[in-house]
């Protein structure tokens, strides 16, 4: 017999982008019945998730500071022939403090963890264990759509979080060591310290394939920890993916992949920095979105998460025709050129960059002079 369960909103998918929305609406429409449905038993999977202070702005802090674990006060980075620190706050979100922060916000019975979705429509989801949730509107947040459809290169990795057997010495994160031997495109090691003998190391590259070879990274991992002088005593945690860098696509072929008449967040919409992947800053600012609604209603939360997700599509362009130089003009493991002309520019253009706010100014800053790839190549992949 199937089993039914009502609510004014179901979010599918407990990950980021899903549990900051829960997350927002609970501290805006706390009378409001909102389902969170996630198919593993933990919310938040097995991520860390870091951003810059200046990535969210301030009216959104408030939503997201409770879930970092740790924040420094500036970061490295380190390239053949530049060194630089940079002071823009740095936070990290570890998934077993964003579960349990929102386990903590949010009524018990509104969070259904250990519950695979089978179906989702703009009104209705059916369970696994065969429970079907009726809803004013459903939100999908379950992850990327159909990336075939994207033209796509891949910032992809493997990092763990190390306990060493001494100090490692790190005050601040190195958010790219691309002092190593470049491989497979541009690679580079980032850096967390999350303790005084615990490290986060992790192995990543911008690379033409989304393939990971596990034991080949996790070697590289544990070299590079020697190589620095760290005895790593165990290992606490592992975590690899692939983060889509765009180069050019439809961005309607991208919406409908995932469902044509479901409203979507995070990845599943598009909602992503095209050249790093990332995605907290726009689960940050979809989440604030959505609790400004004041219609949930299917078609109507359809209508304007697809415009809030073109939008942000339309106006990152730029950033697509960046990915394509890299990826088409600069020979792979020539890309770090270009990433070190990049750290060498203006603090704050970083800073917007990061954020996804780039200026006019900005732009041809980072256009302007000779291009650290060859200008012929430069200008087909300008070109399109």
């Amino acid at each position: 017999m199937t089993r039914m369960r009502q609510c004014d909103l179901a979010i599918v998918g407990g990950g980021l982008a899903g549990g900051l929305i829960a997350l927002a609406l609970a501290k805006r429409r706390p009378d409001a019945r909102v389902l969170l449905i996630e198919g593993d038993e933990r919310l938040g999977g097995n991520h860390v998730w870091s951003f810059f202070e200046s990535d969210v702005a301030p009216a959104d802090r408030p939503l997201v500071v409770p879930l970092v674990a740790q924040y420094w006060d500036g970061y490295h980075v380190v390239f053949p022939g530049l060194r630089r620190r940079l002071d823009a706050r740095y936070h990290s979100i570890t998934s077993d403090h964003f579960d349990r922060r929102l386990r903590e916000a949010l009524p018990a019975e509104r969070v259904l963890t250990g519950r695979k979705a089978i179906g989702v429509g703009p009104r209705s989801v059916v369970l696994a264990d065969g429970t079907r949730i009726e809803a004013g509107g459903v939100i999908d947040a379950r992850g990327p759509g159909d990336l075939a459809t994207l033209e796509c290169g891949w910032q992809k990795f493997l990092g763990r979080e190390l306990h060493l057997a001494r100090p490692h010495g790190l005050a601040r994160p190195v958010v790219m060591d691309a002092s190593v031997e470049q491989t497979d495109g541009y690679r580079f090691v980032y850096l967390l310290p999350f303790g005084p003998d615990r490290l986060f190391v992790e192995d990543t590259y911008y690379s033409d394939t989304p393939d990971i070879d596990a034991v080949l990274l996790a070697g590289r991992v544990s070299a590079y920890a020697a190589s620095r002088g760290w005895p790593v005593q165990d290992t606490s945690r592992e975590e690899r993916g692939a983060l889509p860098v765009v180069l050019a696509g439809d961005f309607d072929t991208y919406w409908r992949s995932g469902g044509a008449n479901v409203a979507k967040a995070g990845m599943r919409a598009g909602l992503f920095q095209p050249t790093t992947g990332y995605s907290l800053p726009d689960a940050v600012r979809t989440a604030s979105f959505v609790a400004g609604l004041s219609d949930w209603s299917a078609p109507a939360l359809h209508d304007a998460l697809f415009g809030h997700a073109k939008r942000a599509w339309e106006e990152r362009s730029f950033y697509r025709l960046l990915n394509r130089m890299l990826f088409r003009a600069a020979e792979p493991e020539e890309r770090w050129r270009v990433l070190r002309r990049f750290y060498g520019l203006d603090e704050s253009l970083v800073r917007r960059f990061y954020a996804s706010r780039s200026t006019t100014m900005d732009k041809a800053r980072i256009l302007l002079g000779r291009p650290p790839v060859p200008i012929g190549r430069a200008l087909k992949a300008i070109a399109g």
